[in-house]
């Protein structure tokens, strides 16, 4: 007997374990779950907790309350100024009525494809309409805002919540980017060209300022300097002047010494100078001047004391030196007779 409860209590409290197996669900705080029976909605749960269901009638579906995520394709727009742009851009969305979601779109893989399709339109419309450099620079965000705005008026009925849409590349169609790189490079040099212009302009005008400057220092200096000289030489020839009235001598003295040190260099120096020259004045004389000890001018010949008689001769035998073959004058012979005599010597000084 003990066996037999035993047994049927094992019985029932496995029955009772499949019983509260296929009755009893849990749904975790990142879900929501929708209770059908036989595929139509019965009962909507949102919040989480052990929940139940009428075995082999009822089963559940499982919703997440997560912001998910739907990226888009590329695609290609053409701006209001009609250059292709090729966008790829993505949407994060919450489910919000779990009901709604179910009988329109399922699950999340209808969802995402009813979303995309949502998306693409509203990305071709809303930037259709602007121009490249408004998608491209200036008003981006409120594109963005705009696209927002749309689907989710769109995805309502869907019982989504679209939370942000961000366009993560706004590109040129390949056949397109190489023209526009190779204009942009075209005005960059254009630029560059005009700078390089402006600064070799700029730098002229400074360089020409700079030399005229210059220039007008240089003068000024050179007249002050000039100025300075000529009044440095009229000191000097001043001083000179003083120096030489006071001892002639002296001056004289100084000047030919001054004048022996710049003439006479070490090496090879060579004068062709008459030995009574006044460049050597002082070297012949201690007062550089000619007297009783210096050099004097050699004495013109003496006169003959009387003129003799020359001696009888013929004045045919008078012949002309050898002296006149070779151009010189003839040299005619002096007649003693007429009392001339022979040319004396000069005196030695």
């Amino acid at each position: 007997m003990n066996r037999t409860a035993l047994t049927v209590s094992l019985v029932v409290l496995g029955l009772a374990a499949f019983v509260a197996y296929l009755t009893l669900f849990t749904v975790s705080q990142t879900q929501q779950a929708l209770v059908l029976e036989f595929g139509n909605p019965k009962r909507v749960i949102t919040e989480p907790g052990l929940q139940y269901k009428i075995p082999f009638i009822q089963n559940v579906a499982f919703f997440d309350k997560r912001i998910l995520d739907i990226d888009t394709a590329s695609q290609e727009v053409i701006a209001s100024d009609q250059k292709r742009l090729v966008v790829d851009a993505f949407a994060r969305y919450k489910i919000v009525n779990p009901l709604l979601f179910f009988q329109s779109v399922a699950n999340e893989q209808g969802a995402n494809s009813r979303l995309g399709a949502v998306l693409e339109s509203s990305l071709r419309r809303v930037l259709g309409g602007a121009s490249f450099a408004t998608v491209v620079r200036d008003k981006r965000e409120e594109l963005m805002r705009t696209i927002l705005s749309q689907v989710n008026r769109e995805a309502e009925p869907f019982g989504i919540n679209v939370v942000d849409v961000r366009i993560k590349r706004v590109d040129l169609p390949e056949a397109n980017m190489q023209a526009i790189y190779r204009r942009m490079q075209t005005e960059r040099q254009r630029q560059a060209a005009e700078f390089r212009a402006e600064g070799e302009g700029a730098s002229r005008r400074i360089r020409g300022t700079a030399d005229r400057e210059v220039t007008v220092i240089k003068a000024d200096a050179t007249g002050e300097s000039s100025r300075i000289r000529g009044n440095g030489d009229a000191e000097k020839n001043r001083i000179f002047a003083q120096a030489f009235g006071q001892d002639p001598d002296f001056f004289a003295f100084y000047r030919s010494m001054q004048a022996y040190e710049g003439a006479l260099k070490p090496g090879d120096t060579r004068f062709l100078l008459s030995p009574d020259s006044q460049f050597f004045q002082f070297f012949n004389s201690a007062t550089g001047k000619p007297g009783p000890g210096g050099a004097s001018s050699p004495s013109a010949p003496a006169k003959p004391a009387g003129k003799p008689e020359a001696p009888a001769a013929d004045t045919d035998d008078i012949r002309p030196e050898q002296g006149a073959a070779a151009g010189d004058a003839a040299i005619p012979e002096r007649n003693i007779s007429a009392g001339e005599g022979p040319p004396q010597a000069p005196q030695a000084p």
